[in-house]
């Protein structure tokens, strides 16, 4: 095969389909985008315009100021704006991305592993890594790249020196598999197990998994269990390889024992009994353990060879993990894994991060990448300088030999207890610093002496489950209407820059918060979005003009005072009018109309940016007429606003419950709250991603007799003896004192077990008779299990409420895949 690495703009039309157009038609390209914002050797990089939650058209602009010059469209562009460009025109963008990732796939002859499943697919994938990178020169997917535009993206890595590929392939429509398969084209198939996630985009679970099946439809050999298979929908491979621990299988699983955080596995394997030990316990570990065990039986390795590399393996850290660290600085600790791939999605959730303008990079030797040493660390030096890192310190042999190459400030050690030994020296101060490693370096000792010591109750904020909900919403929008997120109130109990900065990257449009100093700690932060001050107060009105915040105005003696406080030579101060329009608590009411539009006439020292009300009950259906009411009286209280103002502000009356049940009003933008951390009662259960998990750890066990009491006032009392877990969360921390004597439950070892007694300050305590349970385990307050929701119901309030109490002295942990 030719092993073409590198292709001209012009073979590429030619491979797509597509019309070429521009000066640059020999131009090379290496690199292929699809989103603005990630960009790496933009002169040699081609942007796909794909049209999926949002239409990449609307972002050729952003694109070209970040300096890329190539793209494939399949929409009308005025590139008389973009001087320069060169463009291929195709009929579908994202047909065209798959169409040349799979023409690049066929120019090599390397052995591909194709995974796909409900869950474990990622896990798998790196696991497989771990065990056969001694063997192959292994390209794989990174992360869970294993969407319709992550497959191309992750195949278009293949080069001449790799010998394996593992990639994973994810659906949640019928006909997506059959891009993917000839995208991947894989030569060994691995079906991890079939189960609920994506359920409604099929008509059953027989087409999901007739649909999966399709990627191994021109497999050699297919692995998998007949657990997770039907009757009715079978493979048609010329080789099977099955796992099961129920049924008859090329390899049985008869026992799991665990012990002490490992776990004894044997199994029957060519009528003899086999056996492994793993450092895993966890049911969907064990799954995911004997999905790579009978990879490698599959692909030909000796039992005792299979049983020594998985008792090597090591737990894969999956996400980002963003803390407070010392001197007022922030740690993204990425600390297991060292790869070009994943070391640029680290550094593009580096360049997020707004609250700190210097940016640090740990960064360990790269092993096992394929590239010569200068090579690789040449691309290492002109990814850190397009990615504007400030200071680079290296650990290790490998990047210490080639410090010359990087241009920065920089600091080099030999291993990471020199790095440690130095650390004073370094003056970590007010800067972001990204922790990056080869899991050998122990780069955790790093971030555990970089970060604030954390509190056992930590809530963990998972980033990408925001982002989700986000373009959930945005997918139900019409075209043009703006989006305004509230991140009040420390962001619903969830924090404030670290969300507000994932915001501004994913163009929402607006920020609300209650009061302008939450405001201006945003723009101390490095947020530059519009944001609107909802009460905003006389004395902070200096406040507001200096950091470029907007007043929400409510009434007439607030607008007076504002009026009063502005120089008289200023101009279009920006300001947000509330309508009162049903709710009776802020806002101007229909008989105050005539003398505000009095105030505002002529007054050129405003600029009336948005007109505004809220809805009383936009999610109940029972009070549906009077939303409508509201919405006709906000209609015309605006349009005699709009009369004397000469020109139209924007209109926005929705909030999260009104966006997918009143389409009709979302006129110009829309406020998005609660729904942004996974709730909306207008939605059917599941529609949302679990965001917030709040989490403890046991602190002590007792065992506790018959008759005798626990707790303050004697209030908790086990009839029958048993035994008690104090855990280190208290009405301090946001948990509710109502929670007590049995009301409130949380979850152990997956297990739900109620309080016992009054709630204390610090710490409270549960019932864990018959448990399995030891000091030190981890105890589940709320999360994707016990949600939000059901906490509200135990005490008779609201999800709001919940969230917002979790205490400021529960340190917020950030999670980002």
């Amino acid at each position: 095969m030719s092993q073409q690495t590198t292709y001209t703009i012009d073979e590429i039309a030619n491979i797509i389909g597509g019309k070429c157009s521009g000066s640059n038609s020999k131009g090379v390209i290496q690199r292929l985008v699809t989103d603005s914002r990630t960009l790496i050797n933009a002169p040699q990089a081609l942007f796909f315009a794909v049209k999926a939650q949002r239409d990449g058209h609307q972002f050729i602009s952003h694109a070209y100021q970040n300096g890329i010059r190539n793209f494939v469209v399949s929409a009308v562009v005025d590139w008389q704006n973009y001087p320069g460009a060169t463009y291929i025109t195709v009929d579908d963008t994202l047909t065209a991305l798959q169409e040349l990732a799979a023409h690049h796939r066929r120019q090599f002859d390397l052995k591909v592993i194709g995974i796909t499943g409900s869950n474990g697919k990622t896990i798998v994938k790196e696991w497989l890594y771990q065990l056969l990178n001694a063997d192959f020169q292994i390209v794989r997917s990174p992360k869970s790249y294993n969407s319709q535009i992550g497959v191309p993206l992750s195949v278009w890595q293949i080069d001449q020196n790799d010998t394996l590929g593992i990639f994973e392939a994810g659906i949640s429509a019928p006909k997506e598999m059959e891009n993917l398969a000839k995208v991947i084209a894989p030569n060994i198939g691995i079906l991890t197990n079939v189960r609920e996630a994506h359920d409604e985009g099929f008509k059953s679970k027989a087409q999901k998994l007739a649909e999966k099946l399709k990627l191994f439809d021109d497999a050699a050999l297919l692995i998998y269990s007949p657990d997770h298979l039907l009757n009715d929908v079978k493979p048609t491979n010329h080789k099977i390889f099955t796992w099961s621990f129920t049924q008859p299988a090329d390899l049985q699983i008869d026992e799991v024992v665990s012990n002490d955080g490992f776990s004894s596995i044997k199994a029957k394997y060519q009528g003899k009994t086999v056996g492994t030990k793993v450092p895993f316990t966890d049911a969907a570990a064990i799954e995911n353990v004997v999905i790579c065990w009978a990879t490698l039986l599959a692909m030909g390795y000796a039992v005792e060879d299979a049983a020594e590399r998985l008792a090597d393996l090591q737990r894969v850290g999956m996400r980002l993990q963003l803390v407070n660290g010392i001197e007022q600085c922030s740690i993204i600790d990425d600390s297991y894994s060292a790869d070009i791939s994943s070391l640029a999605i680290a550094l593009d959730f580096l360049n997020q991060q707004n609250q700190h303008s210097k940016r640090t990079v740990i960064l360990s030797d790269l092993q096992e990448t394929g590239k010569k040493g200068h090579e690789l660390y040449r691309e290492i030096a002109s990814l850190l300088q397009q990615k504007k890192i400030d200071r680079l310190i290296g650990i290790g042999s490998d990047i210490t030999a080639h410090a010359d190459l990087f241009k920065i400030e920089k600091h080099f050690f030999t291993d990471t207890d020199e790095f440690l030994a130095h650390v004073v020296q370094l003056n970590f101060t007010k800067e972001t610093i990204l922790v990056k490693g080869a899991r050998k370096f122990g780069f955790e000792r790093i971030v555990k002496r970089l970060a604030q010591k954390i509190h056992d109750t930590v809530l963990e904020i998972n980033l990408n489950a925001l982002q989700a909900n986000l373009q959930y919403y945005k997918s139900k929008l019409g075209a043009q209407v703006k989006t305004m997120a509230m991140v009040k109130a420390f962001s619903y109990g969830s924090g404030t820059f670290e969300i507000a900065n994932l915001l501004q990257h994913h163009k929402v449009d607006y920020l609300a918060v209650a009061y302008a100093d939450e405001g201006v700690a945003l723009r101390k932060a490095g947020i530059t979005l519009p944001v609107m001050v909802m009460s905003p107060e006389p004395s902070a009105f200096d406040a507001m003009l200096r950091y470029q915040l907007e007043p929400e105005v409510y009434s007439v003696e607030l607008l007076q005072q504002l009026l009063r406080f502005l120089p008289s030579d200023d101009k279009r101060f920006p300001i947000h009018l509330k309508l009162d329009t049903g709710m009776h608590r802020l806002g101007f009411e229909p008989h105050q109309i005539t003398e505000l539009c009095d105030l505002l006439s002529n007054e050129a020292r405003l600029n009336v940016v948005t007109i505004f009300t809220h809805l009383v009950a936009s999610d109940d259906p029972i009070h549906d007429a009077f939303t409508q009411s509201q919405a006709t009286s906000y209609e015309q209280m605006y349009q005699q606003l709009v009369n004397t103002l000469g020109y139209q502000p924007v209109r926005h009356v929705l909030n999260t419950s009104g966006i997918t049940r009143w389409s009709a009003y979302q006129l110009d933008m829309v406020r998005l709250g609660i729904g942004l951390y996974g709730f909306d009662s207008a939605l059917p259960t599941n529609t949302l991603q679990t965001v917030a998990t709040l989490k403890t750890t046991i602190t002590q066990i007792k065992t506790i007799q018959a008759g005798q009491t626990v707790g303050y006032g004697r209030r908790g009392v086990l009839v029958n003896g048993g035994e008690i877990a104090t855990v280190k969360i208290g009405y301090a921390d946001g948990y509710s004192r109502a929670f007590g004597n049995g009301v409130g439950k949380m979850l152990t070892n997956g297990q739900l077990v109620s309080t016992v007694g009054s709630i204390c300050m610090d710490m409270c305590m549960l019932n864990v008779t018959g448990l399995d349970v030891k000091v030190g385990d981890e105890v589940i307050v709320f999360g994707q299990n016990h949600n939000i929701a059901d906490l509200a119901k135990e005490i008779d309030t609201i999800p709001y409420e919940i969230l917002t109490n979790v205490s400021q002295r529960v340190k917020r942990v950030y999670y980002y895949e």
